[in-house]
């Protein structure tokens, strides 16, 4: 499905200001249909604009897929680090971020299945842009909170925390666990100082 326009071709403020209408419609389709869901045909549908200006302003389906993840992962962070700015004490900060991080999910248990779905995807398709993004910020917010906390190997220890999150986040939209389980599971794995 390519269009007449090259992927990187710059648009004017009013051609951006339609792509951020079309990459917010396919968010929503992403959300409530899932990954095969999201067709040009369904996003035109949630959007003030045709299935001809979405090819118009997207080389393929998987680019405007990519903005649309990348948008919703870019909220998640901000959400994450949202939680983590209402708390001084390290510690309580830590543990903000975690229950923000399996709040989001469980929010939208859905979330958990795009979210696998679209990394599958990606890696089949050769797109890791967006989950690579997501995964280092995210490890990020951890590695800073862990390091402030005074665990040893932080970066280390970010990045199975981060991996356990997602496992976390899965196990959570088949049963819900006690918040008390999970932390004890990550002081496990994370023995704060």
């Amino acid at each position: 499905m390519q269009s007449g326009r090259a992927e990187k071709q710059e648009f004017s403020p009013n051609q951006e200001e339609k792509r951020a209408k079309i990459v917010e419609a396919a968010k929503i389709v992403l959300v409530e249909s899932g990954l095969a869901g999201c067709t040009a045909r369904a996003v035109a549908a949630a959007s003030p604009l045709t299935k001809s200006a979405i090819h118009y302003y997207f080389s393929d389906m998987d680019e405007l897929i990519d903005q649309a993840m990348a948008a919703h992962i870019a909220a998640f962070v901000r959400a994450i680090r949202r939680a983590v700015a209402q708390h001084t004490d390290v510690l309580d900060r830590f543990w903000s971020a975690v229950d923000e991080y399996l709040k989001i999910f469980n929010a939208a248990p859905g979330t958990i299945v795009l979210w696998h779905e679209y990394w599958l995807h990606s890696v089949r398709a050769g797109r890791l842009g967006a989950i690579d993004s997501m995964t280092r910020d995210v490890t990020g917010i951890f590695h800073d909170l862990l390091r402030a906390v005074g665990v040893e190997n932080a970066e280390l220890r970010a990045r199975m925390l981060t991996s356990y999150l997602i496992g976390a986040a899965t196990r959570q939209a088949v049963t819900e666990r006690p918040f008390a389980v999970v932390q004890d599971e990550i002081t496990l794995l994370c023995p704060l100082g």
